[in-house]
């Protein structure tokens, strides 16, 4: 990946291979960068095939930014991600579980891989306290995977280990 100045903005690039992050779909290996006409436009795509379920998703390259693609971050950064899940919360149980999921949802599609360690850890905290809602299970299970195949190809280990490691944060 490159960063291209144009004007005052950065503009991100991604090249053939890279790996990225979509929002609320994870980790994804960009396979090719095509172009397409679209109401007489000429337009370029990036085709990213998502490595968990090996679907493929076109993201024009001009909205990289609008659409929070970005790269896997660095494994330098995989110990700050562990310290957001590791920090005790006070629980918000006075919400209801449609709030909590409205707002854990947001924070899932924000992209942000410390805004996804939050949901999880609030979610594994509350699942201790009480049971989760339907909804509230598949987000916790959501964020786990979208945190497992980040930090295991940030790490570059297996993703059964990924998993052992983040269930030693919590015992």
């Amino acid at each position: 990946m490159r960063a291209e100045v144009t004007g005052k903005s950065t503009k991100k690039a991604f090249s053939k291979g890279d790996m990225a992050v979509y929002p609320a779909h994870g980790v994804g290996c960009i396979e090719s960068i095509e172009s397409q006409e679209i109401n007489g436009d000429t337009m370029s795509f990036y085709m990213m095939k998502i490595v968990e379920n090996g679907m493929t998703i076109m993201i024009p390259t001009s909205n990289v930014e609008s659409v929070g693609l970005r790269e896997v971050i660095p494994e330098t950064e995989v110990p700050q991600v562990y310290e957001v899940m590791q920090k005790k919360t006070q629980a918000s149980d006075n919400q209801t579980w449609n709030r909590r999921y409205r707002e854990y949802m947001d924070k899932i599609k924000t992209g942000s891989i410390y805004d996804v360690a939050e949901v999880f850890r609030d979610l594994f905290q509350l699942k201790l306290a009480k049971d989760l809602s339907f909804g509230e299970r598949k987000l916790l299970d959501t964020a786990q995977n979208l945190l497992v195949q980040e930090l295991s190809m940030a790490k570059d280990v297996d993703e059964a280990l990924m998993i052992k490691e983040i269930e030693n944060l919590f015992s």
